[in-house]
């Protein structure tokens, strides 16, 4: 039997969770190794797909396959995997799952797979966030403006008992369970949510066969331990204070199974504490403009209406624009913009790459990449771009991002909800000496949330921005079209969040 432990992976997206557990190491050999992951998205599925693959490959041969780097670079389109290792690309067919949970199909399916991998390994642990668009404050917001909506009909209410029955049938050592934290707060018909979920937890298994006991996990400012959590709002895991770029508040809830839990109190790993901006993880990557929509997009076009609209907003007799404000304006409008090549795309690897004494950074580099990926801009209406300039120009000057109030009418868009205090942050600048906002799928629609912080580039984030400040690792590629490429990257767990979730919970299991 395998002294690794075997990982299940429940709605695993593109595969944040996963990457984090099956980077934890020693220095020397791998803790976990994943054994099942299961998502029903098709392009969410083949990013999870070619990243086992790739795992099984570099344990093969210790390095990236070729055609991956070239691939990566944007040199080939397609890869056949399977003609380039037949026995890591079977490892990865079989290991992964596409089929969506709570049918019939899909539980038949997982159970088959649960049943052989009780005996492959000594202790499994099942991880994994049930989706979680019901829950959360936005998604509800967005809901109750719904007259239709109806909450006890949503199944994404109900699909964390999937993820229970899974527990069930794998009794695994641990589990790790994520969500956001409006399931905190979150109701169906006068029932709470988290609580119906909690007292599911809390009756599995018999005394017989063994129940679970609950955590919480807390950072001390130094270490990672497991604590009893004496009300709800313990579960939340804040990512700034583990050393990403990102405030992502998120409940996390560990389960230990009783025959181990005399070994939780003794448990604890090193966190990565060290604050980490905006700045320090997406500033060395290339300055790029944005496209514009619904006109002429070319370099030129784009200079002069940022310029343009720059000397625009820094003549307006409005008391909201400060003395400072209108100074950073005027410069950009005599032409600050013009000092790097522009373009709307870029794979340059930054100077330095790869030897970075930021641990982050080193982290998220590879010495063997060729290039920068997926680090390409959207387009944006020439209104937004204006709107997008005045938020980059505020939050570099007063340090915070402008809400509606902020804004000079002028700017104001013709939209339902501005100024009505439903989504006052509706063009929200990311700030370059803060760790971002939390980046969420919501990045897939327009990019009003995460402005990039320089007001050179008048943009939203790039997907690669975006994954660095989930702190995705640069050789990580999102599959499908953008659009899908910021869904999978919003909707993930932080890779490097997990793998230090992983080395706490490897203390309580192996």
């Amino acid at each position: 039997m395998n002294d690794t432990v075997g990982v299940v992976d429940l709605f695993a997206g593109a595969g944040g969770l996963s990457e984090g557990f099956a980077s934890a190491s020693n220095g020397t050999n791998n803790l976990f190794k994943i054994a099942i992951s299961v998502e029903k998205e098709a392009w969410a599925f083949q990013t999870l797909r070619l990243r086992s693959f790739l795992r099984e490959y570099r344990q093969r041969h210790n390095c990236l396959p070729k055609k991956y780097i070239d691939l990566h670079s944007g040199l080939l389109k397609v890869v056949d995997w399977k003609a380039v290792d037949p026995e890591a690309w079977q490892s990865a067919t079989s290991e992964t799952f596409q089929m969506e949970l709570g049918t019939r199909t899909a539980a038949t399916r997982l159970d088959d797979a649960i049943e052989t991998l009780s005996s492959k390994y000594k202790n499994n642990v099942l991880i994994g966030g049930p989706p979680c668009q019901a829950y959360s404050l936005v998604g509800r917001a967005r809901s109750k403006g719904n007259s239709n909506y109806r909450a006890h009909e949503d199944e994404r209410h109900y699909l964390f008992r999937e993820y229970i029955r899974a527990l069930q049938n794998l009794m695994p050592a641990a589990f790790v369970m994520e969500n956001v934290k409006g399931i905190l707060s979150s109701t169906v018909q006068s029932q709470q949510i988290f609580q119906q979920l909690m007292n599911d937890l809390s009756s599995l298994g018999t005394p017989q066969t063994h129940q679970y006991e609950i955590f919480a996990i807390k950072c001390d400012g130094k270490n990672l331990s497991l604590i009893r959590a004496e009300k709800p709002s313990d579960f939340v895991l804040r990512t700034e204070n583990l050393g990403i770029a990102q405030r992502r508040h998120r409940v996390i809830i560990v389960g230990v199974r009783s025959d181990l839990a005399s070994k939780v109190q003794s448990a604890k790993t090193k966190a990565a504490t060290h604050p980490q901006t905006v700045r320090a993880i997406i500033g060395n990557l290339p300055p790029l403009r944005s496209g514009i929509s619904k006109s002429t997009d070319s370099d030129q076009e784009w200079l002069n209406h940022t310029q343009n609209a720059a000397d625009y907003l820094s003549k307006l007799s409005s008391n909201l624009i400060t003395k400072n404000l209108r100074a950073a304006l005027s410069q950009l409008a005599d032409g600050a913009c013009q000092h790097f090549s522009m373009g709307r795309s870029s794979t340059d690897l930054p100077i330095g790459y790869g030897v970075s004494d930021n641990k982050l950074l080193a982290w998220l580099e590879n010495q063997e990449l060729k290039a920068i990926a997926q680090h390409e801009t959207r387009r944006h209406i020439k209104s937004d771009l204006e709107r997008y300039l005045y938020a980059a120009c505020f939050g570099s000057v007063r340090e915070f991002s402008p809400k509606a109030r902020d804004f000079p009418k002028e700017l104001s868009p013709n939209h339902v909800n501005w100024g009505s205090g439903v989504f006052n942050d509706r063009f929200r600048v990311q700030l370059a000496n803060q760790p971002a906002t939390t980046i969420t799928s919501h990045i897939s629609k327009d990019g009003h949330y995460f402005i990039h912080p320089d007001p050179m580039q008048c943009r939203s984030l790039t997907v690669r921005e975006a994954a660095r400040l989930q702190a995705f690792p640069d050789d990580y590629l999102f599959l499908g079209p953008r659009t899908s490429q910021y869904v999978q990257v919003g909707n993930a767990v932080p890779p490097y969040i997990a793998q230090q979730i992983a080395k706490l919970i490897y203390e309580v299991v192996h």
